[in-house]
């Protein structure tokens, strides 16, 4: 990159790469490529509080109602969420090796998946009769049913696809594994352009720790530093250093322009604040998601949405609704701005989150 790179062009870049102009539904996941989901609703899952500013005239179940017609996918790559199948072809099969070949988990697994190839579209209740109610750990340490955790398995080494949801839970069928796999080598240059563009600029930490949970949801990438680097040296992707911290981006990322004004609530997940030590470097507080964090330990509530203004991210929301009408519970990192501009700005944010949800 030529010039000497800040701060300030880390911010532009980060909000201007992530909320391109608002689109159609069907390009803005395309475009994005990953849109992480999360099952809390405070006041909106995660999936529609990301697309809110992306998609024009989105609303809350938008991407649900519309998931089986847009041939969408869901599946884990360094969350879990939704994609493209494009995207979806990238993950599988999990091991690379031996063959490509897709592994049946175990015994029950092997039963539940010939259950859902004989019986088509299964929803996790329809196994009940035929398996019974046997409970597993799940992975939050909690109890789940065996078969419920044979479904996640199934979908986990692509066996099974979600078809859908009903009533917001996951109905499963089974799923046809491309014919012409990329090769490994392939696969990982992929990965890795793809991720580095949702969440660029991205620092080389950022970049290790994010590799690490594609790493449990992606195939194999061991050699994911190589591959970076030799996306490096093709140009594909850039780099510059700020505060002795390396960012890595893709070609033309610091290059963008423009001057949003607008002010934005951002849910906890969506792109721009999602690496948390980013955050800090770039905005200066160390903002944290605390839903799960003891109520007397909270600083900024349980489901606290970045507060964004332009190019600064200055506080954060607790939005709920009550009785049909918004309730917003506003803090700021510094005082809070008295400019007419910024006043216009948040009561036309809190009247599209409004609109939005109701």
């Amino acid at each position: 990159m030529a010039g000497r790179l800040t701060i300030a062009a880390l911010r532009r870049q980060a909000v201007l790469g992530s909320l391109l102009p608002a689109t159609t539904l069907a390009r803005a996941i395309a475009t994005a490529g990953f849109v992480q989901a999360d099952p809390i609703r405070a006041p909106a899952r995660a999936q529609d509080l990301i697309l809110r500013h992306r998609v024009a005239g989105y609303r809350v179940g938008d991407l649900e109602r519309r998931f089986a017609r847009l041939g969408l996918e869901e599946d884990f790559l360094y969350a879990y969420g939704f994609m493209p199948r494009a995207t979806a072809r990238l993950l599988h099969p999990r091991d690379p090796g031996s063959s490509g070949r897709w592994q049946v988990p175990d015994d029950l697994a092997a039963e539940v998946l010939a259950f859902v190839r004989d019986q088509g579209p299964t929803h996790p209740a329809d196994l009940a009769q035929r398996f019974g109610r046997e409970r597993a750990v799940n992975g939050w340490g909690g109890f789940s049913k065996a078969t419920t955790r044979a479904l996640q398995s199934l979908h986990y080494h692509g066996l099974l696809r979600v078809a859908g949801r009903r009533d917001g839970i996951r109905v499963y069928e089974a799923a046809v594994p491309h014919p012409d796999p990329l090769a490994p080598d392939e696969r990982s240059r992929q990965i890795a352009l793809l991720v580095v563009g949702i969440l660029a600029p991205l620092s080389e930490a950022g970049l290790a720790a994010t590799f690490g949970l594609l790493g449990r949801g992606a195939p194999r990438l061991g050699g994911w530093r190589q591959t970076v680097v030799a996306l490096l040296a093709t140009g594909e992707l850039e780099s510059g250093e700020v505060d002795s911290i390396r960012y890595i981006w893709p070609a033309g990322g610091a290059t963008r322009r423009g001057s949003p004004d607008a002010v934005r609530l951002l849910a906890p997940f969506d792109p721009i604040v999602w690496e948390r030590r980013r955050f800090e470097h770039l905005w200066g507080w160390d903002y944290r998601f605390e839903a799960y964090t003891r109520p007397e330990q909270r600083r900024f509530g349980y489901y606290a949405m970045p507060l964004l203004r332009g190019y600064d991210i200055i506080g954060w929301a607790n939005i709920s609704l009550k009785e049909g009408r918004l309730d917003a519970d506003i803090g700021f990192v510094g005082a809070r701005p008295r400019d007419a501009a910024f006043r216009r700005g948040l009561d036309a944010e809190l009247a599209a989150m409004e609109s939005f949800l109701t």
